[in-house]
């Protein structure tokens, strides 16, 4: 499979995480900022919601971090093999797909999340509260690289 079949196979994945986020998101953004109470008085269906938000970003972050930037940069036709992480995080942030600091807190909480120590619930609110504010930008990250791979056609 040429590199472009497999960025638009990733893409396809990327989207059904980003349905799914959008889903999760429409129900939960009412309920921002999360807190304990808040938490304390949710149905089950809105306590799913937050599962399939933290579940789903983490998808997503990973599927781009792994796989779409590389992919994409590689048909932009920058050396990606002999680059680090670090090094291809730059480039997209030249290109204006991401924000290389928003970038890292995103790592930063989905490690946060990721976690499920009950001595830490304050600091998972956190997580979650940060997750509803940004995770537009996340979604958005994936439709600027869906947009601009259209223009490769």
């Amino acid at each position: 499979m040429q590199i472009y079949e497999k960025l638009v196979a990733h893409i396809e994945e990327a989207d059904i995480h980003v349905g799914r986020l959008r889903s999760a998101i429409e129900v939960i953004v009412t309920l921002y900022p999360i807190d304990a109470e808040k938490i304390e008085a949710m149905t089950m269906q809105e306590k799913d919601k937050l599962d399939v938000l933290a579940f789903r970003f983490s998808k997503l972050q990973d599927l781009l971090g792994t796989k779409i930037f590389r992919e994409y940069l590689t048909i932009l036709q920058y050396p990606v093999e002999e680059k680090n992480y670090l090094e291809l995080l730059r480039e997209l942030d030249r290109e204006k797909i991401i924000d290389i600091d928003l970038w890292s807190e995103f790592r930063a909480v989905r490690n946060s999340i990721s976690h499920d120590y009950p001595h830490e619930e304050g600091e998972k609110m956190e997580a979650m509260n940060y997750l509803i504010k940004n995770v537009e930008y996340l979604i958005n990250i994936t439709v600027k690289i869906k947009d601009n791979l259209e223009t490769f056609r």
